[in-house]
């Protein structure tokens, strides 16, 4: 495996926000002085995360000293480094791997998406109870799979502050995708202030980070477009529904800094190549906050993986992936460096790296494309597809189509609920506000294909429905009206099949991680797609898997943008 590693500075484009950039390469300088450190933070790479292979691995959790914008702050680290050590597992292999916290606090390691025993899953208070300070937690499983995966805490906001790592796993058979390179990117963010402070601020601010609040310009130009008339009923109706429609992420780049493996835009992840050569990037999604949309200029992205699960390659720009989510893609490079830009779907700041066939060589970043707003689908979803289908057809088009019946939990009707959406859309082609007719070809749901038959061919012994729900103005976030600690466990029959139905009754995009088990995607007409580990739900969406519940334990299922979970979008799941 080949890693390349920028040692210098690369500005990017002038009028850049300082703290969009980063002023460093990376954060972590260990073992030296703070004189030291102090002269070296200018110009220093971060400590590239070790790459550990075999079957037997010692991981150390401990507080390290880093710097991404020029302030020292402390971070949580696996040996020494952040991203910690990406970690090579082989198909069929055995692994054994203890980890040892040096926290003041109880620290775990959960193996996203890997399918382990329920006591291996590492999640305190549900698989086990956490590794206490001084204490060393051994890892024992076999890898039942291959492709790419990662690695974090399940502990408060640690998978905040830098526990976290990338996992390759080696097919037991061929690749079957030949390439000369293979780069792991694991797309985080950081954030100097503490966590649980930016947490206390949104609880008492949603909109603290939101950097693209409606202006007195934009509605000028809604005016100069649609008219005074329909600007003006437009505003008139988020005020009425006490919703913003640039709520696209909890956090920004005003509190943000976006980091490719661990480097700042500034700091320029490297990654090398020779002319001719087939490349395979595994982006990973390691943030605790951001919906990244991903491209590289000039090149077309061969997407032939998700969440470690080979699909039928579909050629694309740009993907946009949330918290959990991993892609695969290949690409060829044609010119001698080639910029991979990861903005934020909110388009505030970006992180950014370069495919490079000479140490230094850049290429030109782009600039942010310009931030969306949320629009009548978002907020009615199948509602407004409704309406514009039954105007198209009272035109000489098709009659509208049937909505699907929604089932309301009765803990739904209460004041932590500020939305409900009775007529959800179900299409999965969908790219999602911001990339909507951009003029680049924009990977959905509905282009992925698992290569693999589904084995489980029974029909589904029962549904169950569940809806993502929220106040985004009182910053409450549930499923079916209740939060994690008002909730009871979902119970399923060990081996029985069953249709998972997320309604998403929120206007965010929500990226759902169940835990243990495979969830097999529907598209609308009920045919299985792919696996996945974790599926984003967007706003006003209902999106359906089917899940054969073979894994006896306890499970956690939540969201993944960490401050939804932490506030209460998460349950648990028995298999027994």
């Amino acid at each position: 495996m080949n890693k390349g590693n920028s040692t210098s500075l690369k500005p990017v484009s002038s009028g850049r926000r300082r703290f969009v950039q980063g002023l460093v390469a990376g954060g972590t300088l260990l073992g030296l002085s703070p004189i030291a450190r102090a002269v070296l933070a200018a110009t220093a790479s971060s400590v590239a995360p070790q790459q550990l292979t075999g079957t037997e691995f010692e991981l150390v959790i401990a507080e390290t000293p880093v710097n991404f914008t020029g302030v020292w702050r402390t971070a949580t680290c696996i040996n020494g480094s952040m991203p910690g050590p990406t970690l090579y597992w082989r198909e069929g292999d055995t692994v054994t791997i203890r980890v040892t916290n040096r926290l003041r606090e109880t620290t775990s390691i959960h193996w996203h998406g890997m399918i382990v025993p329920y006591q291996m899953d590492g999640v305190p208070g549900v698989s086990f109870h956490g590794i206490a300070p001084g204490a060393t937690f051994t890892y024992t499983f076999t890898v039942k799979q291959n492709g790419t995966y990662w690695y974090h805490s399940h502990s408060g906001f640690q998978e905040m502050t830098g526990v976290y790592g990338a996992i390759v796993i080696v097919p037991r058979a061929q690749e079957i995708h030949q390439v000369d390179r293979d780069y792991p990117i694991l797309l985080s963010d950081w954030t100097d202030a503490p966590p649980l402070e930016v947490f206390r601020k949104l609880k008492n601010s949603a909109n603290y980070y939101n950097l693209n609040q409606p202006t007195l310009q934009k509605f000028m130009r809604d005016v100069q477009a649609a008219g005074l008339s329909s600007a003006t009923e437009e505003r008139q109706m988020w005020n009425q529904m006490r919703m913003n429609p640039t709520d696209l992420g909890d956090l920004s780049s005003h509190t943000l800094t976006y980091l490719m493996n661990g480097t700042t835009p500034n700091g320029n992840w490297e990654a090398s190549f020779q002319r001719g050569e087939r490349v395979r990037l595994r982006f990973i999604n390691g943030t605790g906050n951001t919906f990244y949309d991903v491209r590289i200029p000039g090149l077309k992205l061969q997407v032939i993986q998700t969440d470690g699960v080979n699909v039928h390659p579909v050629t694309v720009d740009e993907f946009r992936f949330g918290p959990g989510e991993t892609y695969d893609v290949i690409v060829e490079p044609t010119d001698d460096a080639h910029t991979i830009f990861a903005q934020a779907m909110e388009r505030t700041g970006f992180a950014r790296g370069t495919l490079s066939s000479r140490p230094g060589l850049t290429a030109p970043v782009p600039e942010l494309d310009a931030p969306a707003w949320l629009d009548m689908m978002d907020m009615m979803g199948g509602m407004h597809d409704e309406a514009m289908a039954m105007d198209h057809s009272e035109h000489g088009g098709a009659a509208a189509t049937a909505m699907p019946i929604v089932r309301h939990a009765s803990t739904e009707f209460s004041a932590s609920i500020d939305m409900l959406v009775d007529m959800p859309r179900t299409n999965l082609d969908d790219p999602g506000v911001g990339l909507r007719n951009n003029g680049r070809r924009v990977l959905t749901l509905a282009d992925l294909h698992g290569l693999d038959e589904f084995t489980d061919r029974r029909e589904p012994e029962r549904d169950i429905e569940l809806h993502l729900t929220g106040n985004m103005d009182r910053y409450i976030w549930s499923l079916d009206g209740l939060e994690f600690g008002r909730s009871t466990p979902i119970f399923l029959r060990h081996n029985e099949l069953v249709r998972i139905i997320l309604h998403n009754d929120t206007m965010m995009t929500h990226p759902m991680h169940l835990h243990g088990m495979w969830s097999e995607l529907e598209n609308p007409a009920g045919a299985l797609q792919t696996r996945k580990h974790t599926i984003s739900v967007q706003p006003a969406q209902r999106i359906s898997f089917q899940l054969t519940a073979d894994a006896p334990g306890r499970w956690a299922w939540h969201c993944h943008l960490l401050f939804h979970m932490d506030a209460g979008m998460f349950r648990e799941v028995v298999v027994a």
